[in-house]
């Protein structure tokens, strides 16, 4: 095993994923590219130098070069498309759900777009109402796209290298505040496969969903509640599509309580459609209301103190999973 950061889990799986297969090319602003720290921008330039003919810095125009990645799929290419900022593939919202989403279906199978479509989602500090969406529920809601959400070094290198194999266009979502998240890498690591769901600590009182960025802030409000003698389970569902359901009903058949945590919205996000799933299928083993933690309804602030006013915080998983056990 190997200690790793998120993002040099990342970049080091984006790297082997180019050169083992010379189909697949990397639409990114080089000088943007993971934006983040420094050291991951002098990583990202380096697999730009290495790979010069198939990592191409388009021009900015989110429209066309999504529409360029689609067709170069249709014709047998692995096109990984970095939108840096998930609030930028509202531009090219006619390809990514029009075109790629619905190409398979319509053609009665004849068709392939194995493209992947990068976003960073999320509350960043300071990012304001135009560089902060959380999409995922709404890709959700366009069915015949891959829904990818990693949480940790591991997960980012395996399941980015099954969504650049995949024949499917899969949607592969990151967040910043994710980069410097430390953890362990295999040194022969395998993809992970998409619909399996990962138990991130074992726990018996609460079982708390959560996805993203969501999952590190409800492992850190997990290990203050065991001081206070409140054992929470954590299931990382990885995937919304496929999504990997029986694992966590088997956590909530378990525990009897749940608490789902997303930074999507709280109206017709995430959050709430695992909590009316699990509701479906299970209200009658429930204990306790099933209770959500999402981001509040209203446009992202630009001043940093408003923005932690809507967020979901860890404080606010916390508070959740007490009232859960009360």
């Amino acid at each position: 095993m190997r200690e790793l950061a998120y993002y040099e889990a990342k970049l080091e799986a984006l790297r082997e994923i180019i050169a083992g297969d010379d189909r697949v090319h990397y639409i990114a602003d080089v000088g943007t590219g993971f934006m983040g720290l420094s050291a991951q921008r002098v990583r990202f330039a380096e697999i730009a130098r290495e790979f010069p003919e198939r990592v191409i810095a388009p021009p900015i125009s989110e429209l066309a070069f999504c529409g360029l990645a689609v067709g170069a799929a249709m014709a047998g290419l692995r096109p990984v498309v970095d939108l840096i900022t998930a609030s930028f593939a509202l531009e090219a919202w006619p390809q990514i759900v029009n075109e790629a989403a619905n190409a398979f279906y319509m053609s009665a199978g004849k068709t392939r777009v194995p493209v992947v479509f990068h976003l960073l989602h999320g509350l960043r500090g300071g990012g304001a109402a135009q560089h902060s969406h959380s999409p995922q529920a709404m890709l959700w809601n366009c069915p015949g796209l891959e829904i990818v959400l990693p949480s940790s070094p591991r997960d980012v290198k395996g399941l980015l290298k099954t969504a650049v194999a995949s024949d499917n266009p899969t949607v592969f979502i990151d967040h910043t505040q994710l980069f410097n998240v430390m953890g362990e890498v295999p040194e022969e690591d395998e993809p992970i496969p998409f619909g399996k769901a990962d138990i991130k600590r074992k726990g018996a009182d609460v079982t708390v969903v959560a996805t993203s960025l969501m999952v590190q802030r409800s492992l850190a409000a997990a290990e203050r509640l065991a001081e206070e003698g409140i054992e929470v389970e954590v299931v990382d569902p990885r995937t919304l599509v496929p999504l990997d359901f029986e694992t966590i009903m088997a956590s909530v058949e378990k525990t009897r309580r749940v608490v789902v945590a997303d930074e999507c919205h709280r109206s017709c996000g995430v959050a709430a459609e695992l909590l009316a799933r699990i509701a479906e299928a299970g209200y009658d083993k429930l204990a306790a209301p099933i209770r959500r933690v999402a981001r509040l309804d209203v446009p992202v602030p630009y001043s940093v103190p408003l923005e932690e006013a809507i967020s979901p915080t860890e404080e606010r998983v916390a508070e959740a999973i007490r009232a859960s056990v009360r």
